[in-house]
């Protein structure tokens, strides 16, 4: 790479990469100390109200010591996600929550690296190398000859080590060397959150590229809308969707994960383990769970994005993206033509109505006064009271169908008739939720039972001190519902 393409990919990532962002932010250590403190590898995801009041929390705790920081804990977290070192999601019952970006992972983990220099030059470091190195030789060797004979030779290396143990021959492993393996080990995995985030972010990235190639390129929309409807995962069929694909398979596979843990819990009770800090042998036994969390939850964004465009494509929001896109192209085409004779100054006859009420003086702007909202009943206090443990049972099983009780009745009239249809199950057992498991039989016969025939058949149900009368379609149940 020459000077000047070094000197330009430097200033483009200056502004366009959040790890530069964040390492020459003006409060960089505030942000790495909160940051660092709030999210990490059992924690990678934090909902926003909490993470706010944490936040709230380690600048007053920062204040004290002399930093100065002068907003809230509210407008730092905006920025953060403004720069890009945040990723706002949607969480569960519409609450927000927000983790790290690839970026800012990548600038922590450098830091990390700064206070806490790793050594690399170990013997288990070399050995790995030189592993690699030979085993990528051997599997790309197109004399079938040599490969067989690196095999054999690795064959009888290994022979010969049963041999000698068999022998009694025991070679003690030095825990130095050991410490140092477990070291290096824990410092490839210390690289997997970003990979996961920088993974996750491509997949976006590409989702957000075919849904605008989909509304802006006429040329392509027949290929990524056959391929689409082919069931073609172009998602997965990416280069970042084949590379997580395969590592997730891997973590599925039950065989390598099982030895992986009984590896892992071995090693830890052994006395070179001992020499392992409490956050090394916590990071260890959280290595394989850490990552099949990740993974999975990689994996589900994926299946996600792809239903997503499927669904994009097949309803009607595809049809008025276009309609968008083209009135956009339109209005600005017009502009562009507007330009070469109308300076951006020139005073138009033109009166466009203002969105908003324009007040004009400040007189005119009536001011909220809290107490017009207080009310002069005193508050009465109930006192509380234990709760009625039959009550919240019948509470929560009028809350939804009790298919339980649907089956069994179900069943119990199959073993005292043969077959039954709805309204005979009904005859026998009345409706105990009312109108609720009348629709609960429906669906149970839907899927379970057989019609018989078009003519409807009255059912009835009691509502209160009422009794509802209805018609449904006639279906016959004949096997018992496992």
């Amino acid at each position: 790479m020459s000077a000047v393409h070094a000197a330009l990919t430097a200033r483009r990532l200056l502004a366009e990469s959040p790890a530069w962002s964040l390492l020459r932010t003006d409060n960089a250590p505030v942000a790495f100390a909160v940051l660092g403190a709030r999210f990490s590898r059992q924690r990678r995801q934090v909902p926003a109200a909490e993470l706010i009041e944490a936040v709230e929390a380690d600048l007053d705790e920062l204040r004290d010591r002399g930093f100065e920081l002068p907003q809230t804990a509210t407008l730092y977290v905006r920025s953060w996600l403004a720069d890009g070192f945040l990723v706002r999601r949607p969480g569960v019952a519409r609450e927000e929550i927000y983790e790290l970006s690839d970026g800012a992972l990548t600038a922590l983990r450098f830091i990390e690296d700064l206070a806490t220099p790793r050594t690399s030059v170990t013997e288990s470091r070399l050995a790995t190398i030189v592993d690699r190195v030979r085993t990528l030789n051997v599997e790309t060797d197109p004399d079938i000859s040599r490969r067989v004979a690196a095999l054999q030779a690795e064959r009888d290396r290994i022979d010969a080590r049963i041999a000698a143990l068999s022998r009694g021959e025991v070679t003690e492993v030095d825990e130095q060397r050991a410490v140092d393996s477990a070291t290096d080990i824990l410092s490839l995995a210390s690289q997997l959150p970003e990979d996961f985030a920088r993974v996750r972010a491509e997949l976006e990235k590409i989702n957000r590229g075919l849904r605008a190639k989909l509304v802006e390129d006429p040329a392509s929309r027949g290929s990524v809308l056959d391929d689409i409807f082919r069931g073609v995962d172009l998602l997965a069929e990416s280069d970042a969707g084949r590379s997580f694909s395969a590592f997730h398979s891997l973590l599925l596979d039950p065989e390598q994960t099982l030895a992986v843990d009984e590896d892992i819990d071995q090693m830890l009770g052994r006395s070179f383990a001992r020499r392992l800090t409490d956050a090394q042998r916590l990071a260890l036994r959280d290595l394989l769970p850490g990552m099949q969390d990740s993974s999975a939850e990689v994996s589900t964004v994926m299946t996600a994005l792809g239903r997503s465009l499927r669904r994009f494509v097949q309803s009607e929001e595809l049809a008025e993206d276009r309609a968008v896109h083209r009135q956009l192209r339109s209005t600005m085409s017009k502009a562009l033509s507007a330009a070469t004779v109308l300076k951006p100054y020139t005073k138009l006859e033109l009166s466009l109505p203002l969105t908003g009420v324009q007040v004009s003086s400040p007189s005119a702007m009536s001011l909220h006064n809290p107490t017009d909202s207080q009310t002069a009943t005193p508050l009465q206090v109930h006192e509380s009271s234990f709760a009625d443990l039959a009550a919240l049972r019948e509470a929560v099983r009028a809350s939804e169908i009790d298919f339980t009780e649907i089956t069994e009745n179900v069943n119990q009239v199959l073993d005292e008739h043969g077959s039954a249809t709805i309204a005979e199950v009904l005859d026998r057992f009345p409706a105990t939720q009312g109108i609720a498991s009348v629709v609960g039989l429906l669906v149970l016969a839907e899927s379970l039972a057989h019609p018989a025939g078009d003519t409807p058949e009255p059912v009835s149900w009691a509502s209160g001190d009422t009794t509802r009368h209805a018609t449904v379609p006639r279906f016959l149940f004949q096997e018992r519902i496992q």
